[in-house]
């Protein structure tokens, strides 16, 4: 495939965000004794774009801490400096099927509008929502609407977990909405090496969130940069976690996965590929998922200085 046509799709649908400032982080890493002293909570709109890599995080990242609305989400991503979000299907749903006023259930055009709104909110408060992870129904009026809401919000494709079958299913809807399915690999259905990954002859836009972490753990030990390397322009985002060999998640720095070194990667060659912050490992007392984010994403900034 032509890699300039896929970089130019990925930087023109991305709608880079810039905003002024990037304290954010630091003022929700303070509050939980990172700093010497706290600082209050930045209004200006985040900025997690660090020297031309766009780091985010998925949504799924806030689980378990009482965060379930696309409002809540948003609060926690700009609490913790981020200017990028993949997306869970939870929060998107609560926002765009909620009764109207007369208790009536939205119609699908209606739902699209309010995805409009959404993108708006997220828009407005300086965060990009660049995929979503929404599952598929499996009727074709079912798949046509999970491409329309990728259109709606703003996104450059949908992720879900790897399956080839689910690869020819959507290949046809991804060319026609040239929107990307994006597959989420796990430790035993990581992209192949010695040869073309299957997955991507089902068509043009079918391409991978590889998943850094669980490929550690998967090949016991080995690095994910040479998948990065061979797969770049079919590569739309990376899931950024540590592991180690034996399958452990600790936090950033502390385990095998090679996190520093990608993230030089992705700086050195320019390639338009979304790092998200995938929060696993276990929540230290007295802490927070939001706060684990945050130092996430400060090792992140550190890496790529």
């Amino acid at each position: 495939m032509n890699k300039r046509m896929i970089t130019g799709k990925l930087r023109t649908r991305r709608g880079f965000l810039r905003g002024a400032a990037a304290t954010a982080a630091c003022a929700i890493v303070a509050r939980h004794g990172l700093a010497a002293k706290a600082a209050p909570e930045a209004s200006a709109k985040p900025d997690s774009v660090i020297n031309g890599v766009h780091i985010g995080c998925i949504s799924y990242s806030y689980r378990g801490c009482g965060i379930n609305t696309a409002e809540q989400t948003l609060k926690a991503l700009r609490q913790d400096g981020l200017s990028e979000v993949e997306l869970m299907g939870g929060p998107i749903l609560g926002y765009i099927r909620s009764a109207g006023k007369d208790g009536s259930k939205p119609s699908t055009e209606q739902q699209i509008a309010r995805c409009a709104d959404l993108r708006k909110m997220y828009n407005d408060a300086g965060v990009n929502i660049h995929l979503h992870k929404m599952r598929f129904g499996k009727s074709d009026e079912e798949i046509d609407f999970n491409f329309r809401v990728a259109k709606a919000l703003g996104c450059v494709g949908i992720t879900l977990e790897r399956s080839l079958n689910w690869a020819k299913r959507l290949a046809p809807f991804a060319d026609k909405h040239k929107i990307w399915v994006a597959f989420h690999n796990h430790t035993n259905n990581y992209p192949v090496m010695d040869k073309l990954d299957p997955i991507l002859a089902c068509g043009k836009y079918i391409g991978f969130n590889f998943d850094t972490g669980h490929y550690v753990a998967g090949t016991k030990g080995k690095s994910p940069i040479p998948v990065i390397e061979k797969y770049h322009d079919r590569i739309v985002s990376l899931h950024l976690k540590d592991r180690t060999a034996k399958g452990g998640n600790l936090p950033f720095g502390q385990g095998e996965t090679p996190l520093k070194e990608m993230l030089q990667l992705l700086k050195k060659e320019k390639w338009p590929i979304y790092g998200d912050i995938e929060l696993e490992y276990r929540i230290p007392k007295g802490s927070t998922p939001v706060a684990e984010v945050a130092k996430c994403l400060a090792y992140c900034k550190a890496a790529l200085a």
